[in-house]
């Protein structure tokens, strides 16, 4: 009798690597100058952990670009997720809001990954406790789709379609040692760590 197993888990592999992040970082920043006509009302926001660090990059290529110091501040949303009762509690981040603060300012909101759309919608809801920008946009390393709120990016560096059977793995220099993006299956260490410890059972 035939049986019908599982595919073997796939392997998390590289998708960006430094040098494409450098690139996708400096287009965006580009593009920011271009569509705010210069960025001088700009406010960029990191959402932690690593889109504080994306933004760190971006505020660093926008100066380049634009001559001025472009105003940069990070932003916790632990306590304003919808699933904050659903998963083990977390450490509260520092939400850090320029001098200037964000009033009448077009802040840009940064993330590494863009995925349901939830931690954007707390994002939008921990930034209306701060102040009354005149605009808000958000830009995002990856944006992997299966968006479960009606929210979208700005600023794309790279649209890499996923299945939800998957995870992206958004690794920078500031943390993790490296810069890389990386996809693959969801459970594959867990899978890969039971293939070496079940017994193998005949067909």
């Amino acid at each position: 009798m035939t049986t019908h197993q599982d595919p073997s888990p796939r392997a998390p592999h590289q998708v960006l690597d430094g040098a494409d992040i450098a690139r996708v970082v400096t287009r965006i920043a580009h593009e920011i100058v271009e569509r705010a006509k210069g960025a001088e009302d700009v406010v960029l926001l990191g959402i932690h952990t690593r889109g504080v660090h994306l933004a760190r990059r971006l505020r660093d290529r926008l100066a380049q670009i634009t001559g001025r110091e472009i105003p940069l501040g990070t932003l916790d949303i632990t306590m304003y997720r919808d699933d904050l009762r659903l998963k083990p509690a977390r450490a509260l981040e520092h939400t850090e809001i320029p001098v200037g603060g964000i009033d009448g300012k077009l802040v840009i909101l940064v993330d590494d990954v863009l995925f349901s759309g939830r931690t954007i919608r707390a994002a939008l809801d921990a930034l209306g406790d701060i102040g009354r920008p005149r605009a808000v946009q958000l830009a995002v390393l990856v944006d992997r789709g299966h968006r479960e709120l009606p929210i979208r990016a700005d600023y794309v560096g790279k649209n890499l379609p996923t299945s939800l059977r998957e995870a992206v793995q958004v690794r920078l220099a500031d943390t993790d040692g490296v810069d890389a993006v990386l996809v693959g299956d969801r459970d594959h260490n867990q899978r890969s760590s039971q293939a070496l410890t079940e017994p193998h059972l005949p067909e």
